[in-house]
């Protein structure tokens, strides 16, 4: 995808890939605003709970997703109340099929809303990620809800020592549980040209560092930069890589 608006180029990019799991339960998506120019959606979305219950699950957050970008009136409603409802009309849905569903479905989000005034917002819920780059130098990333993370803010452990961590993939929360999910909304520095915004699943962000990544953010175009960085993972999962998906938005001058 690419757009144009005050000055500045959009590309975009996504990118999923199955790992060395034998079912994709990830699921990815980038959205362009029908009527508004310069206005996007990107969203991840790691599905669990079974063959099928995982897909399912991430299934209605794109769906969800879909719905509620498509209600967004960005000249007057507020960016903030879309990305909560995302969040909350997701984790219902998620948990109504549960109802009928031999599986638990369980989903994390991660998510970004770019606006033509290029301010930006991020939600996440789950150990989903999203990333700024401004350049290669990472400027902010979202803050996992799991259970590692709690014991890295309780100075326990290292965030290297987080990667390799028996209870790595336990999270604190998440769409579907019967807990409600938590519902993180962030402001994002104002956007510049030669950023870019990344959202993506631990299975590509567990193998490459801040550094990496925004390395390979800043130095490719976003197709090619996400195929790079699906590479990367795969080759250091050594054969033992998750489910993996990202979306990629940079935002260059216009030549």
């Amino acid at each position: 995808m690419t757009t144009t608006s005050q000055g500045y180029r959009i590309s975009a990019a996504t990118g999923i890939h199955k790992g060395d799991r034998a079912y994709q339960q990830d699921q990815v998506i980038i959205l362009a605003h029908p009527q508004v120019s310069g206005c996007a959606l990107a969203l991840v979305a790691d599905g669990m709970g079974g063959k099928s219950g995982g897909r399912t699950a991430s299934d209605q957050v794109v769906m969800t997703a879909k719905q509620v970008f498509e209600r967004y009136t960005p000249a007057t409603d507020d960016p903030s109340v879309m990305l909560h409802q995302l969040v909350v009309e997701s984790h219902l849905m998620i948990k109504l099929t549960a109802i009928t569903a031999d599986e638990e479905p369980h989903s994390t989000l991660a998510a970004f809303l770019v606006l033509p005034d290029r301010s930006a917002y991020s939600v996440h819920a789950g150990d989903s990620r999203v990333y700024h780059f401004r350049g290669a130098e990472m400027l902010r990333r979202t803050i996992d809800h799991s259970y590692v993370q709690r014991l890295i803010d309780e100075g326990k452990i290292t965030e290297a020592q987080a990667n390799t961590h028996p209870q790595a993939n336990l999270l604190t929360g998440c769409l579907g549980t019967q807990q409600d999910p938590p519902v993180e909304i962030t402001p994002l520095d104002r956007i510049e040209v030669g950023d870019t915004l990344l959202a993506c699943s631990d299975g590509l962000w567990h193998y490459l560092t801040p550094r990496e990544l925004g390395a390979i953010v800043s130095a490719l175009p976003p197709r090619e930069a996400s195929e790079m960085l699906i590479g990367k993972a795969r080759q250091r999962a050594r054969g033992m890589g998750d489910n993996l998906s990202l979306a990629l938005v940079r935002f260059d001058a216009i030549a």
